[in-house]
């Protein structure tokens, strides 16, 4: 992939009106491999125009057939491209007052005329680990599983047993820190060995009621106990009445006992 990334490079280097080119993602923070798609940030001063967007295609067109064209949608920034070989390159087309989010340590300069990159910060601010608003989150979507039993969609239920999940996989992933984490695809590298055999020991999701209700109880028992702790160290106020609201709504509806291990 490095000889189609100079490729590009030399394609748009000397191009009007383009300032910088970085690679950022995976390729911009030395942790992509050979599964990783290549994500670029192109400094233009007149942003994602047609012309801009032009060039950019015309340097892709260099290094193969393009099969995949998502052309500033549904971000009015951002490209996608997918090559003939399954290369995946996406560009993120900003003007020069637009890096006020871009940090030197998610970015690889390739060229950089204007300097951007050393008026940059080093480090990205982290926000927090764990929000009030996570939590009720995760609390809104256990109460709503009276919602699909009720109309008999334990389809719908399924989905929401995919929200615990992902719910339960970014707090896990707030627990590890992992200083870069890189793309969607790289859980692997960013959440512990434990971490890995919990969520493999949780119940599949299939669409069958009660399937579907051991399953929201499950997440439950591994998702409250550690944004509970997590909430407590970092001064958030844990929702209570809205936890109690909600296993009183499950049991009215469902017969459903609050887990004897949350008590």
């Amino acid at each position: 992939m490095q000889e189609q990334i100079q490729r590009i490079h030399v394609q748009l280097v000397d191009e009007e009106g383009i300032d910088a080119l970085f690679l950022s993602g995976s390729f911009g923070n030395d942790m992509q491999d050979a599964y990783s798609d290549i994500d670029f940030v192109l400094v233009a001063g007149e942003g994602p125009t047609d012309r801009i967007a032009g060039l950019w295609k015309d340097a892709l067109l260099q290094i193969g057939e393009i099969v995949l064209w998502w052309d500033r949608k549904p971000i009015p920034s951002l490209i996608n491209a997918v090559m003939a070989d399954w290369l995946r390159l996406d560009v993120l087309i900003l003007k020069p007052d637009q890096l006020g989010h871009q940090t030197q340590d998610k970015l690889k300069p390739l060229f950089d005329h204007a300097d951007h990159y050393g008026r940059m910060s080093k480090t990205a601010v982290a926000g927090p680990p764990l929000t009030l608003h996570q939590v009720q989150g995760f609390i809104r979507i256990m109460g709503l599983l009276p919602v699909a039993l009720g109309r008999d969609d334990p389809i719908n239920g399924v989905t929401g047993v995919s929200h615990l999940r992902n719910a339960l996989i970014d707090l896990m992933i707030a627990q590890t820190d992992a200083p870069h984490r890189g793309g969607a695809l790289h859980l692997s590298r960013l959440i512990t060995d434990a971490q890995k055999a919990e969520l493999r020991a949780l119940p599949p999701l299939v669409p069958e009621r009660q399937a579907v209700i051991d399953a929201h109880l499950a997440y439950a028992v591994a998702y409250l106990p550690r944004a509970r702790r997590m909430a407590a160290a970092l001064g958030i106020a844990w929702p209570d009445r809205f936890e109690q609201a909600m296993w009183t709504r499950l049991k009215m509806a469902l017969d459903i006992e609050k887990p004897a291990a949350l008590d």
